[in-house]
């Protein structure tokens, strides 16, 4: 899962992101208000940790843009301000937690767990399944429930699948996959994602999964069990 940090303080914000990736979450900061409004807009994060003082642009004007866009991020606002009225604001604006400093880096990773593990769904799991393959998301395997086999990926093969495996049958963009998996401001070669393609094929047919990526010509990538191979 991707999470963003819209914080003015680099420090904090670094020791927050460094936490977060030893929870195997991928993690962008952003320093600058109209810089994190302009990346919370695309979407492409499951959590949002938003600072109230920002250079640029205020984090509630950025709450309230998210909103009205109806960016589904869930959104913890983050700041040194402690009156009733503030967190009341905060809320009513639509934020899903609230933090305030100085605090316990833990507490907010627990916090951050409760609100991702809402917007999964009543019963988390530590995988996903698309036919017989089945990703071990804190791991990072690949599994074949028919053949038993697993295999390890790197971190961006696991973006990757994992973005396919969430919207499976689905037709998804180089565009929506580069701004999911590379994040808006990174510049990509199409040769990039055809060679991370290209090694995540390659595994699964190693551990002998049914399921294919599939290049749908001029339109982008979809994933899909291939039902051929399921009858032989």
């Amino acid at each position: 899962m991707r999470i963003l940090i819209v914080e003015d303080e680099f420090n904090l914000a670094d020791v927050i992101a460094s936490r977060l990736k030893e929870e195997k979450y991928l993690v962008d900061i952003f320093t600058d208000g109209l810089e994190g409004n302009y990346q919370a807009l695309t979407d492409i994060y499951d959590l949002v940790i938003l600072d109230v003082m920002l250079p640029g642009m205020d984090g509630f004007t950025i709450l309230k843009n998210l909103k009205k866009s109806e960016i589904q991020s869930k959104i913890i606002m983050l700041t040194a301000k402690t009156m009733l009225e503030d967190k009341l604001a905060g809320f009513e604006y639509g934020a899903d937690d609230y933090v305030t400093k100085p605090f316990h880096v833990e507490e907010l990773v627990a916090r951050i767990n409760v609100q991702l593990r809402k917007k999964q769904g009543p019963i988390p799991k530590n995988y996903l399944e698309v036919g017989d393959l089945k990703l071990d998301i804190k791991n990072y395997k690949l599994c074949c429930q028919t053949t038993k086999d697993s295999i390890n990926i790197s971190c961006k093969e696991y973006l990757l699948i994992e973005y396919l495996m969430t919207n499976p049958n689905q037709i998804i963009s180089k565009d929506q996959i580069y701004d999911k998996v590379w994040g808006t401001d990174t510049e990509v070669e199409s040769n990039n994602l055809e060679a991370y393609l290209s090694f995540l094929r390659k595994k699964i047919k190693i551990i002998g999964s049914n399921v294919k990526i599939k290049a749908i010509r001029g339109l982008g990538y979809k994933l899909e069990v291939d039902y051929e191979e399921v009858t032989k």
